[in-house]
This record gives C-alpha cells, sequence and structure tokens, in this order.
C-alpha cells in the first residue's frame, strides 16, 4: 500500500514537471518522441480517464485529493492546475481553465509557498475569463 502511494506520488511530479516544461514551451526530446498520455496517467493516479477527471465539477475534484493524506494535497492541486491551464490552453476552453484558477489558489494555499509564476498565470486566466 505504501509503495502505491509513493508510485503515485511519484507520477503526479513526472506528470507536473512534463505539464511545467509544455506549457513553457520547452520540452524535452523524450516528451516530444513521447507523447504524454492523459487518460493512462489519469488511471494510474485517479483510476478513471481525463474525460471523467475533467467531467467532475471542481468541488467533486478537490472532495477526491481531500481523500488523499494531506501532506499530499498541494502535489494533487499543482499538477491539475497544471493539467487543466495546459488543456484550457490547448482547447480554449474556459470551464478548464477556471479549474485550473481554482486548483492553482488551492495549491498556494495548501504549499505555503510563494510561486510568482503560479500567481502569474492565476492573472492571466481570470483576464482570459473576463
Amino acid at each position: 500500500m505504501i509503495q502505491d502511494k509513493d508510485f503515485t506520488l511519484r507520477l503526479i511530479r513526472q506528470l507536473t514537471q512534463a505539464l511545467e516544461k509544455l506549457i513553457l514551451d520547452k520540452p524535452e526530446e523524450s516528451l516530444m518522441q513521447k507523447e504524454l498520455d492523459f487518460d493512462s496517467l489519469m488511471k494510474d493516479i485517479f483510476k478513471m480517464n481525463f474525460s471523467d477527471v475533467s467531467s467532475k465539477t471542481k468541488e467533486e475534484l478537490i472532495e477526491m485529493v481531500n481523500e488523499r493524506q494531506e501532506r499530499d494535497h498541494k502535489d494533487y492541486y499543482e499538477m491539475l492546475g497544471n493539467l487543466f491551464y495546459f488543456k484550457g490552453r490547448e482547447s480554449n476552453n474556459t470551464d478548464f481553465l477556471d479549474k485550473a484558477k481554482t486548483f492553482y489558489e488551492r495549491y498556494l494555499q495548501t504549499s505555503g509557498i510563494f510561486a510568482l509564476q503560479v500567481i502569474n498565470r492565476i492573472n492571466e486566466i481570470k483576464k482570459a475569463l473576463e
């Protein structure tokens, strides 16, 4: 059981880093060679595909995160923020961008980290949602 949690956290952190590079338009060659398979990653992390994850409300996703250990919440929120930000920008989907804003704000609250890059993304999302 502990190994499963560690594996899931490793997946979350790897996905967060990969999304961060894609958001910054700096993908590594390995990412370019191997497309990110969001469905399989979401199945490994949440036991459902990306379509199912994205169809959930913000409240439902927050509840899913709250079911995890509290120390891991910041990792989930950062990953979900990056995921919905990337997908929202890619498809110009305001619902995804709104979810990204919520999860980025939750990330800042739970982590206690001052992340200027995340704050700038939140401001960018707010302008896009106006």
